[in-house]
Formats: structure tokens, sequence, C-alpha cells
């Protein structure tokens, strides 16, 4: 059976750099285009649209599930064909999903428009985030630079585009262009990345091509560490979903309307756009990424149970904005290490499958997760809250029991006459890395 292909790019004159630059700036850009519309869309369903509450909400989880729960699909398109098509793919869809949204006037094709800009995110983002991680990976091992200081770029570059996107959505709104104004500005967006991957990304030669394995979702689902991960991860997810369930709860508790939520979504992305780098980097080299998961978690349960020991401070919102903090903290430590185990945990040729199944798992669990909350809602506030920080705990706790992973200090050098095999740097399993 002949080895993976050496993971990076193929095509000539796109240095290893520049290709995670562009991996990062289509994050970034992918971002601004989805948030751009994407916050409007409700209110357009509703009022616009003249939509019932019940018939927007099963719209609005229709895009979901067309998103995150067909990751694990995007994932294997792209372990099978190389990222790039599916990337391509995922563009055109998005392109053609937004055009069709900002002119469907009925409930059938808003439910059409919806399920295909999901589609295109889950064609797209297993793609993108699975060849970010492969390279995170190659490059860690020329620089010593570790892996999760570039997911944690990656990370950023989409926060940015998260708060920046809402931005130009509501300036097109402000100027009277409407809702179909936003979705059009969408799709020069997506238009604008189809056109750089078209020319820059590069044909790679997907591993599971090059070696073939058949049973690949019996070797990434049967992997127990793996999904062991993934119900960690699955943890978190539930937990940041408070952020769209018990936060406006509480904001509304506070201050009578939601209408502080505004500002504190912005704190929680101008947190992550400004200080991800910095914790990344303090966190890659002190921490092994099992530690940053679970002091991660540890971080998000703190913030839960906060929220009813906080001192109401301004307009009643300091146990939020509390909240929003600490959630945040805890989301840029354990994201970029999360994504950095997935490579340790699964064979290269099954990355793609491994990215989208790590948020396709992780979704159900939010789905099962969301119901169980939001029943907590009419719960006496230190019971509901004690609950929501249990959870992560619980995360924390599974997290323990996965391999530490090595963390970002550069591997000592062979000194002469020393054995260069046996100064290599082992993975969390114990073999030599390639």
């Amino acid at each position: 059976m002949s080895a993976a292909p050496t993971p990076g790019p193929a095509t000539p004159g796109l240095a290893p750099d520049r290709y995670l630059r562009l991996l990062t700036t289509t994050q970034f850009a992918f971002n601004i285009g989805f948030y751009a519309v994407l916050p409007y869309l409700a209110t357009h369903l509703g009022d616009g649209l003249g939509m019932a509450g019940w018939l927007v909400g099963l719209v609005l989880g229709l895009r979901t599930f067309s998103q995150q729960g067909l990751f694990v699909i995007g994932g294997a398109l792209t372990d099978r064909y190389g990222p790039r098509p599916v990337v391509l793919a995922g563009c055109v869809l998005r392109i053609v999903g937004f055009g069709w949204l900002a002119f469907a006037g009925s409930t059938a094709t808003v439910i059409g428009a919806v399920l295909l800009t999901g589609l295109a995110a889950a064609l797209f983002s297993p793609a993108v985030e699975s060849e970010t991680a492969r390279e995170a990976v190659r490059h860690e091992k020329e620089t010593g630079t570790p892996r999760a200081q570039v997911l944690a770029r990656f990370s950023a570059a989409g926060q940015a585009g998260a708060f920046l996107g809402p931005l130009l959505g509501s300036a097109l709104l402000l100027l009277g262009g409407g809702f179909r104004a936003a979705a059009l500005a969408g799709v020069l967006v997506f238009v604008a990345v189809l056109a750089g991957h078209a020319r820059l990304m590069p044909h790679r030669a997907p591993a599971a091509r090059t070696e073939r394995s058949r049973g690949s979702a019996r070797e990434v689902f049967g992997n127990r560490p793996f999904l062991l991960l993934c119900l960690t991860y699955g943890s978190y997810l539930v937990a940041y979903n408070q952020l769209y369930l018990s936060l406006p709860a509480e904001v509304r508790r506070a201050t009578g309307s939601q209408a502080a939520l505004g500002p504190l979504f912005a704190l929680s992305s101008l947190l992550v756009v400004c200080a991800q780098l910095p914790v990344t980097r303090w966190a890659a080299h002190r921490l092994a990424p099992r530690t940053a998961l679970v002091a991660g978690l540890a971080t998000v349960a703190a913030g839960f149970a906060a929220v009813p020991l906080a001192p109401g401070g301004p307009a009643g919102l300091l146990p939020a904005a509390t909240l929003v903090v600490l959630l945040t903290l805890g989301q840029m430590l354990l994201v970029p290490a999360a994504r950095g185990l997935v490579p340790d945990l699964v064979a290269d040729r099954h990355l793609g499958l491994a990215t989208g199944a790590l948020s396709s798992v992780s979704g159900v669990a939010v789905l099962a997760g969301s119901a169980a909350t939001g029943a907590l809602l009419g719960a006496p506030a230190p019971v509901r809250w004690a609950v929501l920080a249990a959870v992560p705990l619980a995360g924390a706790a599974l997290a323990l029991t996965l391999p530490a992973g090595a963390n970002g200090k550069r591997p000592r050098r062979p000194v002469a006459g020393q054995d260069a095999e046996a100064a290599a740097p082992r993975t969390p399993s114990g073999g030599r890395t390639p």
C-alpha cells in the first residue's frame, strides 16, 4: 500500500504560507457575505413576507440542519475528490442560493433557497477547515509554529467577518436597499471568493484516491477517542448556543428588552478578533491541547455559574456581560485546541470526513441539548444556571480521557552524534511523527 502524499499545495508558484493566507482570507470573506444576510433573515420572513412565527422558526431550523447536519457529507466528498472541487461547488451553490433568496416570495421558494445556502456551507466549510488543519500540521512540522496559532488566525478571521458582515447588511438596510440588496451584496462577495479560489486554489491529489480505504466511515466513527472529542466539543456547542437561548432571556429579565443583545454580540466578536491570537499563542506554548480544552470548558462553566452571583451593573447587564466575556474566553482556549487534536486522532486520508463529523455529531448534541436547556428557561435562576454550568464541566471530564497532544514548544534539535530518529517528536499515541 503506497503512502499518502505529503500534504500541501501542488500548484507551482503558490507558496505554503500564501496558501494558508488564502484559506484564512476565504473564511473572512465567506463570513462577511453570510452575516450580511443571516441576521436579517428572520425579520424579512416575518415582516417582509408575512410568515407566521412557527414557520419562520421552521425555515431557520431547516437552514441550520441542511448546514450542520450535512457537514459530514461535505467532509467525505473532500476526502474523495480533494478540497478544490468541493470548495468551488460550495461557492456556486451559495451564489445561486442567495440570489434565489433575494427574489423568493413564497414559502416553497424560500425553503428551497435556504436549503441551498445551507448545503453550500456544508460543502465549503469542511473542505476549507480540513485543509487548514492539514496545512497547520505541515506548518508546525516545518517551522515549529504551534498548529493552534494557525487555527487561531483562521478563527479570528472568521470572527472578523462575522463582525463586519452585519455592519454591511445594516448599512444597506439604512440606505434603503432592503433585504434584497443585502442578499445581492452577499452574492457579490461569494462571486469574488469563487473567482479567487478558481484562480489560486491548488489541485491536490485526494488521499482517499491515493491510498484506497474501504470503510472510512467505520474507521472514523469507530474511533473512540475521536467520538469522545466530538462529545466534548458538543458540550461546548450546547453551551455556546445559550448565547441565542439563555442570554436573550437574561437580558430581557435585566432590562425589559433585548436591545442590548447587539452590543453584547459585538463584544464577543471584538474579543475574539483582538485577543484570539495572543491567547492562543500563550496557551500553545504552555498548555497541551487537552489541558487547553479542559481549561476552556471550565472557563465557560464559570461564566454560567457567575450569572446568578454577579451583582447588577449598569442597566443590570453585568451578569450578562460576565457570561459573554467568560464564554468567549473559553471559546478562544478550546476551539483551536479541539480542532488541532483532530489530525492526531484520525488518519490524514479521513481528515475531511472527521472535520465534517466533528460538526455534525456536535450538531446533533446541540439539537438534543437545546431542547433540554430550553425547558430550563422557566426554572429558578440558580437551578437553571447551575445545570447549564454542569454541561461544559461534563465535557471537561470527558476531555481528560483524550490524548494530551503536544504543546507548541519547538522540538529540541538533535546534538552531534544523536540519532535523528530518537530525537523525533512523538504523536499523542506514542508513534513517531511521519
